[in-house]
């Protein structure tokens, strides 16, 4: 086993989508034409709240780092697993792989904190509506936001450097279109347990407790809604989150399936299938559920779409 331990790998092969054969071009073009939506969406997100005065307020502000880490959730995944799906996989080297996972896990990480802070803002806004623009100011939302980033990238820094003292001496093969942490695990030759322990105690601080607060935010909502005496009151109080919410929903949804349900049943299609649910599907959903279902973010695009060229770098 030492002799073994001895030889490193350098490269992965990430086997990608090889058994879909003829469907390989349309799988091709769908991720392209995904990844072009998500990129287009969450940048016109950004550039709305950018230039727009009155989308300059916490949630939107929030909105824009929900859409920077959409941005490079995808970013950092889908160009590489572009030029796998039409050959025979793709080559990766060992550190450009944990890079990978690094990148994709503090901005998963830092998604599920930003959600949080944007359920509180919700919370705020809608149960103490008179404290909240004293509350809610920009010296909060300043540190909330560098919370949430720092805590999803440090947090996956510590897995990070727990994968980087294993040993991994082949075989270099991953079946996935991306180095995810249970794929790079298997390649490992040294003993996991312990990694996998320190995943599952970092996860319930990541996903479990934010997820929590987030329900107990909406829970005090749904209460304070349900006691107000007009009914105009109630579903204008209610548009303000109904976004927010759907975009909790989904994100949960898919991250639950693919990382608290038992997956041992599930075939390597299935699990790939699900993957590309959180890599690709929900980052490109967000911007979408925004725009189609926020007041605010419909007449910002549509002021922007009738005003002339000279005039859209000073939206107000």
């Amino acid at each position: 086993m030492t002799e073994k331990n001895q030889t490193h790998i350098t490269e992965i092969i990430l086997l990608g989508f090889q058994s879909l054969n003829y469907w390989k071009v349309v799988l091709f073009i769908s991720l392209f034409i995904f990844y072009c939506v998500n990129i287009c969406g969450n940048l016109l997100i950004i550039t709305l709240v950018s230039f727009c005065k009155n989308l300059h307020s916490p949630m939107y502000m929030f909105l824009v780092q929900l859409s920077i880490c959409d941005i490079l959730l995808t970013t950092v995944i889908i160009p590489h697993t572009l030029t796998g799906v039409l050959g025979n996989g793709t080559v990766i080297s060992f550190s450009g792989c944990i890079s990978q996972w690094y990148i994709f896990g503090g901005s998963e990480a830092s998604e599920c904190f930003i959600l949080t802070a944007m359920a509180y803002d919700r919370y705020l806004a809608i149960c103490n509506p008179l404290r909240y623009s004293s509350i809610m100011n920009m010296s909060l939302l300043e540190k909330l936001s560098i919370l949430c980033w720092a805590l999803g990238f440090s947090i996956t820094l510590v897995t990070t450097l727990s994968i980087a003292t294993l040993d991994f001496c082949g075989p270099h093969i991953i079946d996935h279109f991306f180095c995810d942490l249970a794929p790079i695990l298997r390649l490992s030759c040294s003993e996991t347990s312990q990694v996998k322990m320190e995943v599952a105690l970092l996860s319930i601080f990541v996903m479990i407790f934010p997820l929590g607060l987030t329900g107990a935010s909406y829970g005090c909502i749904v209460q304070t809604i349900l006691r107000m005496s007009s009914n105009v009151h109630r579903r204008k109080a209610f548009s303000t989150c109904s976004s927010h919410l759907t975009v909790v929903c989904i994100f949960y949804g898919t991250l639950i399936v693919i990382y608290m349900l038992p997956t041992e049943g599930l075939s390597l299609s299935v699990s790939k299938s699900i993957a590309l649910l959180y890599t690709v599907v929900t980052p490109m959903m967000n911007p979408i559920i925004y725009s189609l279902r926020n007041k605010d973010v419909k007449d910002a695009i549509n002021i922007c779409r009738n005003l002339p060229l000279a005039q859209r770098g000073s939206l107000h």
